[in-house]
């Protein structure tokens, strides 16, 4: 955050004293560093460089974490970590839950300008406009006529998404969808100003352009090195926001920000090397804080790629991974070893219980069975186990990440007699090259963006924009669709099963263990909101000493 400073020219140096004797100068000094140290920063370290902060184009959280500090939706998650109204200061909702009418706060931009309906309506259509490529225009389809805009069977006009006037706004959804309001706090249904970003393509992308309407607004911008928000006085709530700002370092490097961290440079750190987390735990040490989190950490498997187009193969390196080693002796931080594709955090048809333990373990491991399946696919596609040595295991640069890596590769070379290689990369370009194909096994991850199976199980639906494994099945596809409109509780979560099921037979992708994530802080920090699909929130956190 830019301070300003009193500088005195040497020219008039007599005339300084003369003013401190007369309390002025001396008035100002202390002003300034009462700021100085009234000031509440919370000092953090993204990981890796945004493409832009723009709420249509994130493609991670490496985007998202900052974009939900920035920009606010109709709805939010409170100091409790509870949906409630946010831009929207309340709503009403048919009797068949199919449509939604929104009556707008008085709220503004950060440029002062009111936040409308409007707003929302150019936004959501923005994101689903083909020309967009956004990579979440599918979050938008439960809206009618969102999927036939977004694919160029209709148009903009079709959207049944209509600002009636400049604090009102009205939503018609395909079928009723009981995690709706939800989606409604994710970054991609944000609002955009319409004429900032037709006048000017690069908005996001530059401190000096970007505005925003959340309880922080983007200051600082220093590419690859560091990004600054700092509190939005325009804020309809700002009286609530104890911090001034929150700086982000742009370190991908886990050493250098635990060295950052360990000298005071930094006072929140999320997911630390895990050498220092396991550490931390065992010691009991307070400053470290392990929370759920709804996702699943797995290997993308390019079905397109010689010989992971064989479902053989592809079973043979999931059945020749020891997970339970891997969270035990490499990530160290108490995760659960994937049973499946959806993690736990989310619930079944009775609203009680969780759908992972009323679903199948659908993984095995065995590796006996999984050197047969990869002699016999391997034959099938007359390629050999040296072939691999050709092959790359692409991950973005993370200390974590390369160790499983390394776990990966050496069971694979003592299990299965194969010898792949490793490869990292910026996460920004490793996302690029995932989108283009341009990988054949490649490290992932998922994080819910909201609490229901669909969050994770649409990912692999044909065409679907996140399916990088490149994976076809249309009986699945058509599991999925079903569950995704199906009013009937039960119905859905059944199919979710059975679709579930199909994609742990077929392999695309190899799952191997539930997210948690540990973070670490100065005890000075309270208030911090960690709610299950998302990364800290530090809206309303606040430092105490």
């Amino acid at each position: 955050m830019k301070r300003s400073k009193i500088r005195v020219l040497s020219i008039i140096l007599a005339l300084a004293f003369v003013i401190t004797g007369c309390g002025g100068g001396g008035t100002a000094k202390k002003d300034e560093a009462n700021k100085e140290q009234t000031a509440k920063v919370i000092k953090t370290n993204n990981g890796s460089e945004p493409g832009a902060l723009d709420p249509a184009l994130a493609t991670g959280t490496h985007e998202s974490w900052i974009l939900e500090h920035i920009f606010e939706g109709l709805m939010k998650y409170d100091k409790d970590g509870q949906l409630v109204p946010g831009v929207a200061e309340k709503y009403e909702e048919s009797e068949d839950k199919t449509k939604y009418i929104f009556h707008l706060r008085d709220s503004k931009w950060s440029d002062g300008k009111p936040v409308t309906a409007e707003d929302f309506e150019y936004a959501w259509k923005r994101v689903l406009n083909p020309e967009t490529a956004a990579s979440y225009a599918n979050q938008l389809y439960y809206i009618q006529g969102g999927e036939e805009y977004n694919t160029g069977k209709g148009s903009a006009d079709d959207v049944k998404v209509k600002a009636t006037d400049e604090k009102t706004l009205e939503v018609e959804l395909n079928a009723p969808t009981s995690y709706f309001l939800e989606l409604l706090a994710d970054k991609t249904f944000a609002p955009v100003q319409k004429e900032l970003v037709e006048s000017n393509k690069d908005w996001a992308k530059d401190a000096k352009t970007h505005v925003s309407n959340g309880p922080f607004k983007l200051t600082k911008w220093e590419h690859r090195s560091k990004i600054d928000i700092e509190k939005n006085d325009e804020y309809y709530n700002a009286d609530e926001i104890k911090l001034s700002a929150i700086q982000y370092d742009i370190i991908e490097d886990k050493n250098t920000e635990w060295q950052k961290f360990e000298g005071g440079e930094l006072n929140y750190i999320v997911d630390p090397q895990t050498d220092t987390a396991a550490q931390l735990i065992k010691n009991k040490d307070p400053r470290i804080n392990v929370s759920d989190m709804v996702g699943t950490y797995y290997l993308n498997l390019n079905t397109e790629v010689k010989p992971l187009d064989n479902v053989k193969v592809r079973q043979a390196l999931s059945m020749a991974i020891d997970r339970q080693s891997i969270v035990d002796n490499v990530v160290q931080g108490g995760q659960k070893t994937a049973s499946g594709i959806v993690p736990y955090g989310i619930f079944d048809e009775t609203g009680k219980k969780e759908f992972r333990d009323t679903a199948e373990d659908l993984i095995v491991e065995d590796v006996s069975k999984a050197k047969e399946l990869l002699k016999e696919g391997l034959e099938e596609t007359g390629m050999t186990a040296e072939d691999f040595s050709k092959m790359t295991i692409l991950y973005n640069t993370d200390e974590t990440h390369k160790k499983v890596m390394q776990a990966v590769q050496e069971m694979w070379k003592q299990n299965l007699g194969i010898d792949v290689q490793l490869e990292n990369a910026e996460f920004q370009v490793k996302l690029d090259r995932e989108k283009a194909g341009d990988y054949q096994i490649s490290r992932a991850g998922w994080l819910g963006d909201y609490l229901d199976p669909t969050t994770m199980m649409d990912l692999w639906l044909i065409d679907g924009p996140f399916n990088d494994a490149n994976w076809t099945n249309e009986e699945y596809d058509k599991l999925v669709k079903d569950a995704m409109v199906s009013p009937d509780a039960k119905k859905r979560m059944d199919e979710f099963r059975e679709a579930e099921k199909i994609i742990m037979n077929e392999m695309p992708i190899i799952p191997i263990y539930f997210y948690n994530q540990a973070q670490v802080s100065d005890a000075s920090i309270k208030g911090v909101v960690n709610t299950a699909q998302n990364y800290p929130s530090f809206i309303y956190a606040d430092i105490v000493e």
